[in-house]
This record gives C-alpha cells, sequence and structure tokens, in this order.
C-alpha cells in the first residue's frame, strides 16, 4: 500500500517536488515538496482505496472507536468516508469556534464517554491534529489516535506528536514516496539527496545550496 499510494500521489501530482524552484508554505517555511491530498478526491478509485486503507488502520489499531473525526477542511471528506465503511458516527473540528449561533468548535454529536479517531489528510508538524485532540479532550471524549493519508516525517512534527502522546498511522510517508519517485525518474539522485538534506533541517535552507550536478 505505501509504494502503490506513493505513485498514485505523484501520478495526479497530489504531491509535487521541486528541488530546483521550492514552494513557500503558508509558515513562509520554503520546501522542495508541496503536497495537496484534496486532489485526490476527485479520482474514484483512489479515493475508495483510500477509505479502505484509513478504515483498515482504525479497525487494525483503534478497535474501541466510537467517532470518527476529520480534521477541518481537508480531513473532513476522507472521514466521511471511514465513517461510512466503519458505520460510526462522525464530528468535525473546526480551527477555531463559530462566531455566531452557538458558536460550535465541533460539528456533530459527541457524548462524554465516546472514543474517537482522527482522520487526517497530511501530517506536516502535527498542530492541526493535536488541535483536533484537545477539543476532543475538553468536551470530555477521549481521543484513541490519529490515521492519516500522508506524513513528512518532519522531526518537530515527531515531538509534537509524541508531547501530546498521540498515536498517528499513516497510508505513506516520505521515504517511500522518495524512493518510488526515484525509481520511476521522477527525481535524480541528487535532487533526492537535496530533498533527504531539507527533511533534516527544514528550517535551514542550506539544503538550497546543495549543488546538483
Amino acid at each position: 500500500m505505501r509504494e502503490w499510494l506513493a505513485k498514485e500521489l505523484l501520478n495526479i501530482e497530489a504531491v509535487s517536488l521541486s528541488p530546483n524552484h521550492p514552494y513557500t508554505w503558508t509558515s513562509g517555511l520554503k520546501s522542495p515538496i508541496y503536497c495537496d491530498n484534496r486532489l485526490t478526491l476527485s479520482f474514484p478509485s483512489l479515493r475508495k482505496n483510500i477509505a479502505e486503507g484509513l478504515t483498515k488502520i482504525v479497525r487494525e489499531k483503534f478497535v474501541e472507536a466510537d467517532v470518527i473525526a476529520g480534521t477541518a477542511t481537508a480531513g473532513i471528506p476522507h472521514a466521511a468516508l471511514v465513517a461510512d465503511l466503519l458505520e460510526l458516527p462522525m464530528i468535525y473540528v473546526r480551527s477555531s469556534s463559530k462566531s455566531h449561533g452557538k458558536e460550535n468548535k465541533i460539528e456533530g454529536r459527541l457524548q462524554k464517554d465516546q472514543n474517537v479517531v482522527i482522520i487526517e489528510d497530511l501530517i506536516s508538524t502535527g498542530g492541526s491534529v493535536v488541535q483536533v485532540k484537545d477539543a476532543v479532550t475538553e468536551s470530555g471524549a477521549t481521543v484513541l489516535g490519529a490515521a492519516a493519508i500522508f506524513t513528512y516525517g518532519l522531526k518537530k512534527g515527531q515531538e509534537v506528536l509524541s508531547e501530546a502522546n498521540l498515536d498517528c498511522h499513516t497510508l505513506t510517508d516520505f521515504g517511500t514516496l522518495i524512493e518510488t519517485a526515484l525509481r520511476d525518474d521522477y527525481l535524480t539522485n541528487q535532487e533526492a539527496e537535496r530533498l533527504r538534506l531539507w527533511k533534516k533541517n527544514p528550517e535551514n535552507e542550506n539544503w538550497l545550496k546543495k549543488a546538483l550536478f
């Protein structure tokens, strides 16, 4: 699954690699890789396989799950698909509370004695899933863990998840993607090395100075 999905993400350009002309993330961070898993929703067969893969994680790792929670906004559709396959209730957690009405942060019905699994599309710094965990925990429910499509595997993200005591499993990852990209000629060896240097220390832009021959 990990290699197959990595190849599919490259094929549909849900993951784009640009070691020579890096992208700029919302945070301002320069990156040679950009991931937009929203594109997977436009491919029915791929969308179905992702939903089944995430469902398998929940069944195998979080057998006591009562509710599936999506992260806003990218995790919501995938959470809906997983909840449907598992025949479980679904909620989603806003990035901030509504400024009107009941001022909800959690949309959907969640009871204090329920066990929740978070569905996310992408793990980068881990902040989004931790915010969801915090909101669910504050409501009195319990978060068993999280499942996501892809992770950059950044040290900062791993530390954030560890500090939050959040068990997270993904369908594929940065290392698998780079090896797949090399095998299928999306990258040269030198370009792959630049990507690996970025992953080691994304905030230090010395990786941009790595010569490509």
